[in-house]
Parts: C-alpha cells; structure tokens; sequence
C-alpha cells in the first residue's frame, strides 16, 4: 500500500445507527485497501432519501450497521492506493461509490471512482445522485419541443428540470411544497402546479396542453398516488419514467390505462455500477458546460455527529430544505 503521507492516526471517525432513529460516532480503525482498491479520506457525503427506511428500522433492518453504512454519496481525495490500482494516484480528489461513505474515510473499487476536475476544488460533489440524475434523463429520451411533467421537485427532481430546459423540452413541475414550485420556476419551468387534487392537476394538464398531455412524464417521489397521477399526466404512446425510490411496499398500478394509451414505461434506476460510473461523467460534463448547476441545491451542512439531524430533515423536508450534505473537517 502506498501512502500519501506517514499516517499520524490509525483510527477514522464513522456513524453506526444503533436503532430506530439512533446513532453514534464511533473511532473505528482505519480501513486499508486491498488490491484494486483505494482509500479516500473523504470531504462530505450526501444524505439520500433511500436512508429512510432503514433509518425509521423496519422489521427486516439488523442493527447495528456497519460503520459508516448507509452512507454512499462521498467525495474526497485519495490517500491511499491497494496494489495494482493504475488510473487513480494518490491526491486525485474523486466522487466515490463507496459504500461507508458516513465516515471520514472510505474504501473504493479503482472503477468505482471518478476523478473530479481542477475547477470544481472546494465544491461539494455527491456524484451517486447527481450521476442517478443525468442517467434518468437520457433513459428519458428528452428533446427539443417535448413537453415535459416532472412529479415531485426535491433534489433529483430540480435537478432534471434544469437538464429538461436546457434540452429545450416545456417543463411543467408538480410539487406540494410553494418553495420547491419557485425553485423550479427559477430553473426555468415554464408551469408549477401544487400537487394537491388529484382530478383538478389532470384537468389543469389537461388545458395547458389543449387536450393532449405530456410527452414524458417523470415520476420522482416514490409513493402511489404520485405513480398513478405521472400515469394520468402522460399522453397516448408518451413515455412515463419511474425515477421515484419505491422501496416501502408493494404498488399497484391501472394497467387499463397504461394499456388503453399504449405507454412506454422506464423504471430508471440503475443497478450496474459502471452505468453509474458513466453517470457521474456525464455530471461531471454537464456541470462544466453549464447544463446543470446543483450548487443552490445544497441547501443544509451538517458534521458527522448531526447526522440524525440531517436524516429527520431529508424526512420531514421543511420548508427551504433541498438536500443535505455531511461534511468533514
């Protein structure tokens, strides 16, 4: 293994949740990597929407985690490289698809990696959800003159409505918070809606496209009544994108419909790390040629010690909230 510097300690701070909605910081031993691997002594960690199941402890939830777990939106700077690891050196600051990211320090498989560039120093950059949203877009198959409903603007949804406008794409953004309505006003939708009644959004998308409905229709909230009002939303032969995390119970869905209109239907999450790995370039692009700006995003900074804080925010999302970011000294 090599190293950049003599390391002073052999211990790294990382969460464990403990419970139910409990945690603690625990000194852990330092992790080396093994072949192909490398370490990061990482900079910050996004907290995802996907924590909150396990973090509210269902059944099927064994505690207490492994430390650091949960945690898989790091970013940082290599400190140490396993054998064999070519691409990446020591001191390349990465995005990381680690998966212990809640510590100050995380292991990496060299291909689960991407080298972040000069100008983005100092920034945050949770390369897992910003790469998740850059492959929900072209899973999308958005272009110029389409119009565009996105159901539910938190991070993933604001973020694909910048990269729906700029494709030159009519965006209409669904959300029940007024402050996530101006946010997407600001990005450039062209209508908000509250996502309150159902039959009246239908009948308000209804008018505003003369009867047509929309092109695609992106569904990102994860909940049934979102799924089946996207469906309602997308026109004969659109497309309907399940971009949503659907992972606290079974869904029903009107097959009548989906059949009747002849929609296409993309369930957009990824599971082959390398197609990640590709997203997050494709971040990485996007940002540099100013396609996507996630910056106004981040709208709360927690220490490692206020992670609970950070989770029951992402959970409760009051207003002003977007997306939080655990950072490191």
């Amino acid at each position: 293994m090599n190293v950049l510097t003599p390391v002073q300690t052999q211990t790294m701070k990382a969460a464990v949740v403990i419970g139910a909605g409990r945690l603690r910081v625990e000194d852990v031993p330092l992790p080396q990597p093994g072949p192909g691997q490398l370490r990061v002594k990482l900079e910050g960690c996004g907290v995802c929407a996907s924590n909150l199941t396990p973090w509210a402890g269902p059944e099927w939830m064994r505690f207490p985690t492994e430390p650091g777990g949960l945690g898989h939106e790091g970013w940082g700077v290599v400190d140490a490289v396993g054998e064999n690891v070519q691409s990446v050196a020591i001191g390349d600051r990465v995005a990381s698809l680690g998966q212990h990211a809640y510590a100050t320090h995380d292991i990496a498989d060299e291909n689960a990696v991407v080298p972040l560039p000069a100008e983005f120093d100092g920034k945050p950059f949770p390369g897992e959800p910003l790469g998740c949203a850059l492959n929900i877009f072209k899973r999308s198959d958005i272009v110029a003159g389409q119009t565009v409903a996105i159901v539910g603007i938190g991070f993933l949804g604001a973020l694909l409505t910048q990269l729906c406008v700029a494709a030159g794409a009519r965006v209409i953004a669904l959300s029940r918070r007024p402050f996530s309505l101006d946010l997407a006003r600001h990005s450039g939708a062209g209508e908000t809606i509250p996502l309150d009644d159902h039959w009246r959004i239908i009948e308000h998308v209804k008018q505003i496209t003369n009867g047509r409905f929309c092109d695609r229709v992106i569904e990102a909230v994860g909940k049934q009544w979102p799924l089946d009002l996207a469906a309602e939303l997308t026109r004969e032969r659109g497309r309907l994108i399940v971009a949503g995390y659907h992972q606290d119970g079974p869904r029903q869905i009107n097959m009548q419909l989906w059949n009747w209109r002849g929609l296409d239907v993309v369930n957009a999450h990824e599971r082959d790390p390398a197609i990640y790995i590709q997203g997050i370039r494709d971040a990485v692009t996007a940002i540099r040629s100013g396609r996507l700006d996630p910056s106004p995003l981040y709208t709360h900074r927690f220490p490692l010690v206020r992670l609970d804080d950070a989770l029951n925010m992402t959970r409760d999302r009051p207003d002003g909230f977007v997306k939080a970011l655990i950072v490191y000294p």
